[in-house]
């Protein structure tokens, strides 16, 4: 078959499956995988198995870059998303996080940007079309994940030159649709810019997205989330939810949440501020708990769950999952928690000039 009459069937039947997507969320409360970084360590890798075969003559250190395994250890990658997926799982993410040419800097791989995605998509993609199969009446979906990068376009890293920045916007806005090209390539259904710290980083993404979508003539649902670093109840960048929305609502994505930095019990009224304001769906996927002193998280499934449970009753969320500490033990009582449950109704926002600083404005009417 020519590759255009592949790009055309690839194209339809992504329709297909983002059709369904739609349709499962009118329904039902979706659930996210949970932590990748959480079961890679499980195995307890060392530099050689981060190198594998294809990468052991690197000349620099590799340890640590997850990403990587997509290329050097892929069983590992698909069984991840293998005991997701079994644990109930509707949507899995890519094991792309840290999969733009600005994170792998630090690895001296930039060059395998494209191929991180393309093939991290791939494998997801592989996955779910296996449960799928076995499981026709709940389809799953691949979220191409997206993270912050290491740099913040909106704050110095140098605490003695406020204006001092390590980026640019054009260089994330390039990063990041050298990865989306390769997520959407590879078989991804959404986009998932997570993790944010910094909104001008999301600004860049979200404009990186729209431009390849204006291109390509290829559009797929965005979901964004965001990170509230502390008890503050701002991201690193300073604003609020309310104002995190407000700065990204004309993107108008399927989704606005929360993820990372805290546990179910914090995130609680942040997510709830969220879900006041945002005439979209959304998302929530919390760590479990807060770290130990060893930086290792001990909150168990049955607490996840019912903090999860509560917001899903409360009408708070459409689409929840696990951060950081999650494994598939988690996602499993979560999906247990929120099955029958209805998803949160969509607020009815009346229609008012809204603005954003740190904080919100509104124009009274």
């Amino acid at each position: 078959m020519p590759a255009a009459s592949n790009d055309a069937a690839n194209n339809a039947e992504r329709a297909q499956r983002i059709a369904a997507l739609n349709a499962a969320l009118k329904t039902r409360i979706l659930v996210l995988d949970g932590a990748m970084g959480t079961m890679i360590q499980r195995h307890k890798l060392d530099e050689a198995g981060y190198r594998g075969a294809r990468f052991a003559a690197h000349p620099k250190d590799v340890k640590g870059n997850n990403d990587l395994l997509i290329l050097s250890q892929p069983e590992i990658i698909l069984d991840i998303h293998r005991a997701y997926l079994e644990a109930g799982s509707d949507i899995i993410e890519t094991n792309t996080f840290s999969s733009t040419s600005i994170a792998q800097a630090d690895y001296d791989m930039e060059s395998l940007v494209y191929e991180l995605n393309f093939e991290g998509a791939r494998l997801a993609r592989q996955a779910c079309d296996e449960y799928t199969k076995k499981t026709p009446n709940k389809p799953r979906f691949v979220a191409g994940a997206i993270g912050p990068t290491n740099r913040t376009a909106s704050i110095s890293p140098d605490v003695n030159d406020p204006a001092f920045r390590n980026v640019t916007f054009d260089e994330l806005r390039k990063a990041f649709r050298e990865q989306v090209e390769g997520l959407v390539a590879g078989g991804a259904d959404l986009l998932l810019a997570e993790t944010i710290i910094d909104t001008l980083n999301a600004k860049a993404c979200m404009f990186a997205i729209d431009e390849f979508f204006e291109e390509s003539g290829v559009r797929l649902p965005v979901m964004i989330s965001g990170t509230i670093t502390d008890q503050s109840g701002r991201i690193l960048s300073g604003q609020t939810p309310e104002a995190f929305w407000n700065s990204l609502r004309h993107v108008k994505p399927l989704s606005i949440g929360l993820n990372c930095a805290l546990g179910a019990s914090q995130l609680r009224p942040y997510v709830a501020e969220l879900s006041r304001v945002a005439d979209v769906l959304v998302s929530a996927y919390p760590n479990a708990g807060l770290p130990n002193a060893f930086g290792e998280y001990d909150e168990e499934p049955h607490t996840t769950a019912e903090h999860i449970s509560g917001w899903a009753k409360d009408g708070l969320v459409n689409i929840v999952g696990g951060c950081c500490g999650t494994t598939p033990e988690h996602i499993k009582a979560i999906c247990e928690s929120v099955t029958g449950v209805a998803p949160r109704k969509i607020a009815e926002v009346p229609v008012s000039m809204r603005l954003s600083g740190l904080e919100p404005f509104q124009l009274a009417s």
